[in-house]
């Protein structure tokens, strides 16, 4: 495919669709085509696997359910928005992805990695990232900063501890594709960190041909 796949992570509250909107503007202001989306979400289908999976009602919900349920928004989203972005060339930015799993239901969740990863494989084969920003935030910082609404932010903070530790072993394990960027300090502050890797990844501008 002629298009470049980037994602952000990170946990609740790390500032994920702040610096999203920024690397987004920053690739349009150099002639790149972006398409962004949210995880899950993203379209028609995967927004309503979101609205199951988000609700705070639903606090029956077994954790193998929302493996499957991440992971089927997740397909979608991909076979209808994300792959044809990427055969028209554009560059997609994602607000999560499979890393989201891996950290949440496979650490935070404690259910079997070897069947998280055998999942993630079904998405591995579509589709991948070229580069994913890990949005680095102490787990009690990143809780302070939600607003508590959805059954994720409610899971509390010794959940999101193993969240955190689950990004951190998804990050050793990656280092070429993964990179670590401090989310402390203003948005400013991260986004400059984040620009530093774009430079390399995007020097000058797309050709307009």
């Amino acid at each position: 495919m002629n298009g470049r796949l980037l994602s952000l992570e990170g946990l609740d509250g790390c500032g994920k669709s702040t610096q999203l909107r920024r690397v987004e503007a920053w690739l349009l202001a150099r002639g790149w085509r972006v398409a962004c989306f949210r995880e899950p979400g993203g379209s028609r289908i995967s927004e309503a696997v979101r609205g199951l999976l988000l609700d705070p009602a639903h606090t029956a919900m077994a954790g193998e359910t929302e493996l499957l349920l991440y992971t089927a928004a997740r397909i979608q989203l991909l076979k209808e928005r994300v792959l044809p972005a990427l055969a028209a060339g554009q560059v997609v930015l994602l607000d999560r992805f499979a890393d989201s799993t891996t950290a949440y239901q496979g650490h935070g969740r404690r259910l079997p990695l070897e069947t998280v990863r055998t999942l993630n494989g079904l998405v591995r084969d579509l589709a991948w990232p070229e580069r994913t920003w890990w949005l680095d935030l102490p787990a009690a910082v990143a809780l302070a900063r939600t607003s508590g609404q959805d059954r994720m932010e409610r899971a509390g903070v010794e959940f999101f501890q193993r969240v955190a530790d689950g990004y951190q072993s998804i990050c050793r394990d990656e280092p070429a594709r993964v990179l670590r960027v401090d989310a402390g300090g203003s948005p400013e502050d991260v986004f400059r960190r984040i620009e530093t890797d774009l430079l390399r990844l995007f020097p000058g501008r797309r050709d307009p041909s």
